[in-house]
């Protein structure tokens, strides 16, 4: 079974099975690894933003045009920023690594 790997953001790594065709938010959910996922994975929101590891991240498919908006609204956005319910893994994606935003922004409380 793939793996992937949590950062935490206390600096904790945390290495998961990842099964295949389940989203990183899915995967994160799964192993109490603190993502909110407030909109649950519908991209209304940016609370399961992740930080892909450079390494990583241009295995991904690009994100799309709505995906690309939600992360304008995410704290702390960096270069290889994905949002956690728009990576879904693949086999090219055993050993994903991406790390925790140290905040998230929650649009849908505000």
């Amino acid at each position: 079974m793939p793996k992937m790997v949590f950062i935490e953001k206390d600096g904790n790594r945390k290495e998961v099975d990842a099964p295949l065709g389940l989203s990183v938010l899915e995967i994160a959910h799964r192993n109490d690894i603190d993502i909110e996922g407030a909109c649950e994975g519908s991209l209304a929101c940016s609370t399961c933003h992740v930080v892909v590891d450079p390494e990583w991240y241009g295995k991904l498919k690009e994100p799309s045009d709505d995906e690309d908006d939600m992360l304008d609204l995410a704290f702390g956005l960096a270069k290889t920023s994905r949002l956690g319910c728009q990576i879904v893994i693949t086999e090219e994606l055993d050993g994903l690594t991406v790390n925790l935003p140290s905040e998230t922004r929650n649009m849908l409380l505000e």
